[in-house]
């Protein structure tokens, strides 16, 4: 797999696709100087070669990846969208609205953060 169109081909449920995509769009719409690659088979958002964020889709749901750090900084927002998650991601329902005010505020926050940072992970 080598973009994110490989990617998104994968997706069988065609609703599910369309709503990932719609993600992927957003993404790229407001934030075009990130780089989108292809790494352990899942597509991610990088900037001067640094994880920005990471999504995947799975059966029922999308996983947005922003790492620890920027999970744990809103952790209360991500559960007072209603969103499961863990200490490195949290998933949106393909039945659930995505609410791009969070993600917007994810990014935003780790592109600030890891200005000039120089590994790829935290």
């Amino acid at each position: 797999m080598k973009t994110f169109q490989d990617y998104i081909e994968t997706i069988d449920d065609m609703t599910h696709r369309r709503q990932f995509e719609e993600v992927i769009e957003w993404i790229n719409k407001n934030y075009p100087d990130l780089d989108r690659v292809i790494k352990w088979n899942s597509p991610m958002y990088t900037m001067d070669d640094t994880f920005i964020l990471g999504i995947d889709s799975a059966k029922k749901h999308m996983s947005i990846s922003p790492e620890g750090k920027t999970m744990g900084i809103f952790k209360e927002e991500v559960e007072q969208a209603g969103y499961s998650q863990t200490n490195g991601l949290f998933r949106i329902k393909y039945s659930e609205t995505v609410d791009y005010d969070l993600l917007k505020k994810m990014i935003d926050y780790n592109v600030e953060d890891k200005k000039g940072y120089e590994k790829f992970w935290r």
